[in-house]
């Protein structure tokens, strides 16, 4: 069986699958990505559990290839430079390194940007020439397909719109330091940011006054939202609004047919979707009224990144 390893680094978690032809995870795993600050360290240990996973599969398999999706990765130069939530600083050539370990084709692209590749091939986007695919993570990421090519850019690193700058530089820091920058407003951490925002800014009574904020999970803001709390909703009724006006701006630049969307944030299902429908049409210019969706991913749910990441090597073998 033709297989591609599939491996999404994230910095909390570090997820490895095996991905088919059809973009199906047959197998998977992950390990904690804070655990190995040293890269030879990380890179032994995804040698280490690519292989085991290899090994566990009853099937022969014939390794195609590897592909690989990470925060602030260039395509171009097989680097992860100053990635904001990943321990190992500056540029680190990390094909040339893990390609010393594991010899066999590798690619690496930004996180969202592999996922938009592998909803070209396997998922909502299948026939679609123009959309832009959102990640709604830790931070906000996106990958953007126009004329049918994925925009890569001058040096791999296209598409980081969650540093867009939403409200003239006075407002929340996001990773890289830029103030008022998208991903501090919409994303499951700017969501809980909001929750603390929400607090300050009324006196209605919430669940959340005798919850930390390092207690507080994406789940339970939904769970409140559903119980008719009423920070919750103004707290996704806010996200939604920036967002809607973020989408309606990257509309006006490369009229999408469609945003699709994943991650985190949008398991809080219609309390975010439904608000951020009305305000997106409400901000669409009159020319893009009606033609733009707004869809969810159409790959395997938890294992959307991973198999983003193998659609890398698969696009070679289509």
């Amino acid at each position: 069986m033709d297989i591609v390893i599939g491996i999404d680094i994230g910095g909390t978690k570090t997820k490895i699958g095996l991905v088919n032809k059809e973009g199906e995870c047959i197998e998977k795993t992950f390990f904690r990505t804070k655990e190995f600050p040293d890269l030879d360290d990380y890179l032994n240990e995804l040698k280490k559990t690519s292989e085991n996973l290899i090994s566990s599969v009853d099937t022969p398999l014939n390794i195609l290839g590897c592909g690989i999706g990470a925060p602030n990765a260039s395509s171009k130069n097989g680097t992860i430079e100053n990635a904001s939530n990943l321990l190992w600083k500056g540029s680190v050539p990390f094909i040339e390194k893990f390609h010393e370990k594991m010899p066999m084709p590798m690619r690496i692209m930004n996180d969202a940007s592999a996922a938009a590749l592998g909803e070209m091939l396997f998922g909502s986007a299948k026939d679609m020439t123009d959309f832009i695919a959102i990640t709604l993570g830790t931070g906000f990421g996106a990958g953007i397909v126009a004329n049918g090519k994925l925009i890569d850019g001058f040096d791999g690193f296209a598409g980081e719109l969650g540093h867009v700058d939403m409200t003239m530089g006075d407002g929340r820091l996001t990773g890289l330091g830029v103030k008022g920058g998208l991903e501090a407003y919409v994303s499951a951490t700017g969501l809980k940011r909001t929750i603390l925002h929400m607090q300050a800014k009324y006196l209605v009574d919430s669940r959340f006054r005798s919850i930390a904020y390092n207690d507080l999970h994406g789940e339970d803001i939904t769970k409140a939202a559903e119980e008719g709390d009423e920070i919750a909703l103004m707290a996704f009724d806010y996200t939604a609004k920036i967002m809607a006006q973020a989408l309606a701006n990257f509309t006006a630049f490369t009229q999408p047919e469609a945003f699709v969307l994943m991650g985190g944030l949008t398991n809080s299902g219609k309390w975010i979707m439904e608000p951020l429908e009305r305000y997106f049409n409400e901000f669409l210019l009159e020319v893009y009224k009606g033609k733009v969706k707004l869809m969810h991913s159409g790959m395997q749910g938890k294992t959307a990144a991973i198999c983003g990441a193998a659609a890398l090597i698969w696009e070679n073998h289509s």
